[in-house]
């Protein structure tokens, strides 16, 4: 039987929260734990991993067209992950590489959740709240006096798994006017789930707070920058748990100075990992995790095990689930060479 040699690469989480994922790979054969800088060039990308033929990957590094070019074999890269931008999949087709994915709807609710709770902790001036606290300065509590979200206008960028839930979340929780960006959805897609379809300048204009939730394309890059920001609401509210290139992020530092963004919550950034020197971390009325929406025990196991069952199927010759690349040599039998 073939020793397959599985790299994780560049995953904080896989394997380390639920160990039994590593068990039920490690029968299959070499697993390998592998980091590297979040930009590394293709052919060093490839040198790295060379006689890895099956990669569970993050959302970095980039697997690009040099990289396919200077790898040897690789069967599959499971993402550990709904997103897939960071795989040049026509590349992949050509190496005979399936590219799979997390399916949205493992995601759906935690990252929806975590948009939310960003923004409540915003809102509220939260974490300042408490650290006066730890401070032992209970008494600065008039200090804190944030804003609610109920009845507000919130408009939502991106309807698909997650806006979607996040429009049910704030409609149906807080009493929002949901207004709702999406020009891949229909109106009435939309509306079943308590949102108005509006066009994006009428979102910018009217909303209060502004919750991000599309996947990035050629389309959306940048999609919150000057122009955009200067249509918003004095005082107006942003939370990301999309992308982070979705927000240019120097028109976003300079919204912050003027006092027109009253407050950003974001889970991303453009270029991750982010680092105490970053810009957004400046201001005080800015929330930065570190891409952490997805981090729930549940979520976790649910996404380790998707991963896990990609790779059972792969040495079965069979095609996982979910997978966006799907064609390959390798599964044109039951038994792969």
């Amino acid at each position: 039987m073939t020793k397959y040699k599985i790299g994780i690469v560049n995953s904080s989480s896989f394997g380390k929260v639920f160990p039994k994922h590593l068990e039920r790979l490690e029968k299959i054969g070499q697993v390998q734990h592998i980091n590297v800088d979040s930009e590394i060039g293709g052919k060093e990308l490839a040198e790295t991993l060379q006689g890895i033929n099956i990669v569970i990957a993050s959302v970095t590094p980039f697997f690009t067209e040099e990289f396919f070019q200077h790898k040897d074999e690789l069967l599959m890269i499971s993402r550990h992950g709904i997103g897939f931008n960071n795989i040049d999949l026509a590349a992949a087709k050509k190496h005979d590489t399936v590219v799979t994915i997390i399916p949205a709807l493992v995601e759906r609710d935690a990252v929806a959740e975590n948009n939310v709770t960003n923004l409540l902790a915003l809102m509220r001036q939260t974490v300042q709240a408490h650290n006066r606290v730890a401070d032992n300065r209970w008494e600065d509590r008039a200090s804190f006096v944030g804003h609610t979200l109920f009845n507000k206008t919130v408009g939502v960028v991106g309807v698909g798994n997650t806006g979607s839930c996040v429009v049910e979340t704030i409609r149906n929780g807080f009493r929002c006017e949901v207004l709702a960006y999406d020009p891949y959805k229909s109106a009435l897609h939309i509306e079943s789930y308590g949102a108005k379809k509006v066009e994006f300048d009428q979102l910018l204009e009217q909303s209060d707070v502004i919750c991000l939730c599309a996947s990035l394309n050629d389309g959306n890059y940048h999609i919150i920058n000057e122009e955009t920001i200067a249509k918003m609401k004095e005082s107006v509210y942003i939370s990301n748990s999309a992308r982070g290139a979705l927000i240019e992020e120097a028109a976003m530092v300079a919204g912050l100075k003027s006092g027109k963004i009253g407050g950003l919550a974001t889970d991303v950034l453009e270029e991750e990992p982010g680092r105490s020197d970053h810009p957004y971390l400046k201001f005080e009325n800015v929330i930065m995790t570190p891409h952490t929406s997805a981090y729930t025990m549940e979520c976790l196991e649910s996404m380790g095990e998707k991963c896990v069952k990609d790779v059972e199927a792969i040495i079965a010759g069979q095609l996982p689930e979910r997978a966006v690349q799907a064609e390959s040599k390798y599964l044109k039998t039951n038994v792969l060479v």
